[in-house]
Formats: C-alpha cells, structure tokens, sequence
C-alpha cells in the first residue's frame, strides 16, 4: 500500500522528471539528475519505481495521461470508421505536441518490452477497430487491421519528430491514414455472396467471445479459423 507522503513524493519525482525530459530530452532522466531536482534521494527512486526502466515507463504514462484522457473523452460518434480517423488524428497530434514524451514510449523499441502507458493506447485502438469489424467493414482481422494501423500512426510521428518544423509535409498525415484505411476497410455498401466472405469471418470473428453455444476451446478454435478466412 502506498502511504500519502510516497503518493506526494512520487508524484514530485513525475513531475521533476518530466520537466528533466522536455529540457533535455531522454538523457537528461540520469537518476542522479531526477533526485537532485525533486529535492530526494536516489533509494527514494528505487523504493518507488524499482529501476530506472520502472522511472522511464512512469515518465512515459505521466507525460502520456493528457492523450489518454483526451482519447477517453472522445466518446462515440456512432460511426466506428470515423471514431478510428479521430482516434488517428488525436494519436498524431499528441506525438508532435510532446515529442519527448512520445519517443521516450515509442522511439526504443525492444522485443517483448512495451511501456504500460503504450498497451492501453493500443487496447483502445484494438477496441475501436473491432467496433468497425462489428460492423462489418473490415477487409482484413482486427488484429492485422490494428496493427497496420499503429505501425503507419507511429512511423508518421517519429518521421515528424525527425523532420525540421519547416521542412514537414503537411499532408503526410492524412495521406497515410488514407491509404491505410484504403487498405483495411471494405465499401459502405458490402457485396453480398462469397465474394464477401473475408468480410463476414471477421464480423464473426468480432462477436465470437459472445458465443455462449461453444465452449473456451471451440471458441479459440473457431477464431484460429475465421482468422485465416479474413487474412486468406
């Protein structure tokens, strides 16, 4: 259980830290750095965030939680396609707002190691993208859909980052949601009959964890299928 005063003094070292990062960028975070200016001892930033990958991952969420908020309070349109284009648009315009902050979760990349702050960003995503495969509109399985998805968004950032303010194009953005949309959704309007049978696995795929009819293993089998359908 953390007490009051470890919640305050977290929270100082959150605050510290991230105005370490917008200063200096990642290598200003030395733990070193981050105790002097949140006026603690080093051992306080062990005791509270374990190492300093534990440091970096909180950095990442404390800098993130604007996103995460803005996302929320997005709410519903009622038409999932057009929740996905916002959900992009917000995604875009966070990474250029903070950049720091969103290099520092995305920009170092390593097998089997996410940040938790960048798992919930891409569970709302997935969420958004099965809603359009409840509806029917997706070519492809939602989980190819939502990772072309977050590989295109994040390669859009990072290319801004990298890019002089003057330099960018201010088209990249919605070109490349474009074409991935493009690439991912079928029509409005879908043909009915065999030639739309990608479409109908993944609107089943969607719904199958409803299933009740099926037990776990059916259900995990059934998927394993539709997916193959979807992506064939």
């Amino acid at each position: 259980m953390v007490t009051k005063t470890a919640a305050d003094t977290r929270e100082r070292i959150l605050e510290a830290a991230a105005a370490l990062l917008v200063a200096e960028g990642r290598d200003g975070l030395s733990t070193r750095a981050v105790s002097a200016a949140a006026g603690v001892q080093p051992p306080a930033l062990y005791r509270l965030f374990g190492d300093k990958d534990g440091l970096l991952d909180a950095v990442a969420a404390y800098g993130f939680d604007e996103y995460l908020t803005s996302k929320r309070e997005l709410g519903s349109t009622g038409d999932a396609v057009e929740d996905l284009r916002r959900g992009w648009d917000l995604h875009i315009e966070f990474g250029l707002s903070r950049p720091e902050f969103y290099v520092l979760m995305y920009g170092d990349a390593r097998p089997g190691r996410t940040s938790p702050a960048a798992r919930e960003a891409e569970a709302m995503l997935h969420a958004i993208v099965a809603r359009v495969a409840e509806a029917g509109r997706l070519r492809v399985s939602v989980e190819r859909a939502a990772r072309l998805v977050h590989a295109t968004g994040m390669g859009v950032v990072l290319t801004q980052i990298a890019t002089p303010p003057e330099e960018r194009d201010a088209e990249l953005s919605v070109t490349a949601r474009e074409t991935v949309l493009a690439r991912i959704l079928t029509e409005a309007t879908s043909p009915s009959g065999a030639d739309d049978l990608p479409g109908r696995a993944i609107a089943l795929r969607a719904g199958l964890a409803g299933a009740t009819a099926l037990t776990g293993a059916e259900r995990v089998l059934m998927a394993e299928w539709l997916d193959r359908i979807a992506d064939a």
